[in-house]
């Protein structure tokens, strides 16, 4: 039976790439979003399950999405925490609200989708637990002291679950990438060389790598996935 992915933040670039990587590999998907319509271009048929509009930031619609997506496939073997936001703020003059935000976006919805699935993750044989962090929170640079806090706040986690479930045969990890080759970020950062920075298939590729059963010796990793910034 092909193994069942819950990916939370499905619908932007990253979510997207994973997505189709997942399927490519026959996994039976359900694509998790705050957004309530999808994009076009995602995956879809019988294997797939959408779920738009669920605010993962509140534990309980989180628990309802992730029971839903072990009811439709019967389990559920793999969540990967896409789901996240990102703003550039210099402490002086900025917002308190930007440090709450972030952190509900980026460490909130990953606690709240980890704990519903962690159950269910429980029982499969191979339940893997992947996050994206950042490169950034490593060493925090002008104007990411909100986002690399959140993103630290997600490395913890990663390291605190590993640690929590490696006894039940459960593996988490957590990615690092630098930029990721969005329009966004193209948008943003017109005179920078993209060509440099961090494919939404290749980073894809390493997630769906600690996402397979190959990756059972593998956990607790922070893995920095930087291309050549």
């Amino acid at each position: 039976m092909s193994r069942v992915f819950a990916i939370t933040g499905a619908f932007g670039v990253l979510g997207s790439a994973v997505a189709r990587a997942a399927a490519d590999q026959g996994a039976r998907l359900a694509l998790i979003d705050f957004a309530k319509e999808p994009p076009a271009g995602l995956p879809s048929g019988d294997q797939v399950l959408v779920l738009g509009g669920v605010d993962l930031t509140d534990a309980n619609a989180a628990s309802a999405a992730i029971d839903a997506v072990a009811d439709r496939f019967g389990g559920l073997d793999v969540l990967v925490n896409v789901a996240g936001g990102f703003r550039w703020e210099k402490h002086e003059g900025g917002a308190w609200e930007t440090w709450h935000k972030l952190f509900l976006m980026n460490v909130q919805t990953a606690a709240n989708a980890s704990r519903a699935a962690i159950p269910h993750l429980k029982r499969s044989a191979a339940g893997r637990i992947v996050n994206v962090g950042a490169n950034g929170a490593v060493k925090a640079s002008v104007g990411m002291g909100a986002y690399a806090a959140s993103k630290a706040g997600v490395h913890k986690l990663t390291e605190a679950l590993a640690e929590e479930l490696k006894a039940d045969g459960v593996t988490v990890n957590a990615v690092l990438p630098s930029i990721i080759d969005t329009p966004a970020n193209r948008a943003d950062m017109p005179q920078a060389d993209p060509s440099a920075w961090v494919a939404p298939a290749d980073l894809a590729a390493v997630i769906l790598f600690l996402a397979s059963e190959e990756a059972r010796a593998v956990t607790g990793a922070l893995l920095p996935v930087t291309g050549r910034v």
